[in-house]
């Protein structure tokens, strides 16, 4: 099968972590593609994770929310888009049982006005559609053999939910109007530039502050975690090699439980595991495992590079670097935290520069 060549890439949600990899990786490798991200720069999303690319020619910064039919038609046609890359969403699944609303109007309506303006413009090549592993549910303990791409889907939180039901509209796009989409299901990501109410980035902030590392219930809950270039490069080979109408997990089958992983971070720090891990109330509900056959996206020619005591090692040099990155991030380093900001994000997060090809387009011109 001859490789796809894309021209003009649209990425939503770019300014957030994985996306921002992704697009700063196009920018750098694809001089000749133009990259277009769009984000309505949410609390965990920042214009700083888009510095490597912020001074490139091939790059362009809209700020907007995948939300507005209006704006999506308009990039569509003024931008002459023929690729879409939907990573905008929801993510954290403790904020999504306390604002469960807000991921279904981001997660399934977000999506939906993508697919619509795809459908109306008529111009689009692909559309690959970033969903989670966290749509096939739980894995039984004794699984030998992970979900693969048939399998299932049997999500069990409001927050993986509204991302199998997104699943739903791609494949019904795909398969009344012809649309050509692909769609990706992952593992756990972690890395430099990601928000801190996740895992890995909350435990490292914490750790540098000196302060206890709360983990849900028992600490046996299972994960598995692909380092950030790793997932990148694995997006930049689907959107190469994937083929129209296909799923794709990327995934790893190393897997970790939640209490090693606070203890390998204790361990890089020099500091007591014993003393610093402190068990606190579960989630509602916790899925024990998730356990992807990767199989699919290894026969493209992708396999994950970064052994994880190399990626925790870059991981926590990082944000050992970058403490303040975010700003105040107390809220999300609490065990249980909640949404920070009201919907539609912060204004001023991040910093603009009228010099540069970021831009908000006159919404004046945009079509009715």
């Amino acid at each position: 099968m001859a490789a796809y060549t894309p021209k003009n890439i649209l990425i939503t949600g770019a300014a957030g972590f994985i996306a921002s990899h992704v697009a700063n990786r196009l920018v750098r490798n694809y001089p000749d593609y133009k990259i277009v991200v769009l984000d309505k720069l949410d609390y965990c999303s920042d214009l700083k994770n888009l510095l490597p690319s912020k001074s490139s020619p091939n790059f362009k910064f809209v700020k907007g929310d995948i939300g507005s039919a209006d704006l999506v038609n308009y990039l569509l046609i003024t931008e002459s888009i023929d690729t879409i890359m939907h990573f905008a969403a929801q993510t954290h699944v403790d904020n999504s049982f306390g604002n469960s609303f807000e991921f279904t109007k981001n997660n399934i309506y977000g999506t939906h006005v993508l697919l619509e303006a795809c459908k109306v413009t008529g111009q689009i090549r692909r559309f690959i559609h970033v969903s989670t592993d966290e749509v096939y549910g739980e894995t039984d303990e004794d699984a030998v053999v992970g979900n693969h791409e048939a399998s299932q889907l049997l999500p069990t939180n409001p927050y993986s939910a509204t991302k199998a039901g997104a699943e739903m509209l791609v494949m019904a796009y795909g398969r009344s109007y012809g649309l050509p989409v692909i769609t990706t299901r992952g593992n756990n990501v972690y890395g430099p530039n990601q928000f801190p109410e996740k895992l890995i980035p909350k435990f490292i902030l914490l750790a540098i502050q000196g302060k206890p590392l709360p983990i849900h219930g028992d600490g046996s809950n299972v994960r598995s975690y692909l380092y950030c270039e790793d997932v990148a490069e694995a997006f930049e080979v689907i959107l190469h090699k994937g083929e129209v109408g296909h799923v794709y997990n990327i995934g790893t089958k190393k897997e970790r439980r939640v209490i090693d992983v606070a203890k390998d971070i204790c361990r890089l720090f020099s500091i007591d595991a014993e003393t610093v891990i402190k068990f606190v109330e579960n989630r509602p509900f916790n899925d024990q495992r998730y356990f992807l056959d990767d199989q699919k996206l290894k026969i493209l020619g992708w396999s994950e590079r970064t052994a994880w005591e190399d990626g925790l090692r870059k991981t926590i040099e990082w944000y050992t670097q970058n403490p303040h990155w975010w700003g105040d991030v107390s809220g999300a380093l609490l065990p249980h935290p909640r949404m920070l900001v009201m919907p539609g994000g912060i204004e001023g997060h991040g910093s603009e520069d009228e010099n540069s090809a970021y831009y908000e387009p006159n919404k004046k011109n945009l079509t009715k």
